[in-house]
């Protein structure tokens, strides 16, 4: 979050659009390189220290494979290298679909929120459609409390992208709101949703 109140001076209306890009770029790929570097020394940044493996596929993951908790750098360069290289070659697209994932990221606090209270409902809700009751939702497994889940019971991928896709689309139109109503509001604290 910090990096997108930082990146936010290279987006200002008169900013040179090459320019940024290049500068985008380059933070991108040093991102990238320190990742590189560092992952491959395993000296730095990552409990599980990666190996080759029997093909060269099965090495590439165990390279990129890092932990997200405790905060890591090195998860940090891996994930937003590559986002950043991308923004720098796609940031100048416009059309239907860059104006619909626009939407969700001019409010992304508010997205984050919403989806993340949504998901826990609809997990819920899943469970006692299982056949589960509200007393062992609430009971938790080994000191998760109210978590709604058996360990061995969950839905395939297929599944679970349909549910994500689901959550995205009917998060839109609140998004879409909230959008409009603090472009048309202008309050301090509004910038912060």
């Amino acid at each position: 979050m910090l990096l997108g109140y930082c990146f936010g001076r290279l987006f200002r209306p008169n900013t040179d659009i090459r320019k940024r890009n290049r500068t985008i770029a380059l933070i991108g790929g040093m991102m990238l390189l320190i990742f590189t570097i560092l992952r491959y020394t395993n000296a730095y940044g990552d409990p599980l220290h990666w190996s080759p493996q029997r093909n060269i596929l099965y090495s590439f993951f165990s390279f990129i494979n890092c932990q997200k908790y405790p905060p890591s750098l090195l998860y940090l360069c891996m994930t937003l290298g590559p986002a950043l290289l991308v923004l720098s070659l796609y940031s100048n697209i416009r059309n239907q679909v860059t104006k619909i994932i626009t939407v969700y990221g001019r409010v992304p606090f508010v997205y984050y929120l919403l989806h993340f209270y949504l998901i826990h409902t609809l997990s819920a809700l899943s469970f006692l459609l299982r056949g589960h009751t509200l007393s062992e939702g609430i009971k938790g497994v080994k000191g998760l409390p109210f978590k709604f889940i058996i360990p061995g019971e969950g839905y395939n991928l297929a599944i679970v992208y349909l549910f994500w896709i689901a959550v995205v689309i009917s998060l839109y139109p609140i998004c879409k709101w909230f959008s409009e109503y603090r472009g048309n509001h202008k309050k301090w604290w509004l910038n912060y949703l």
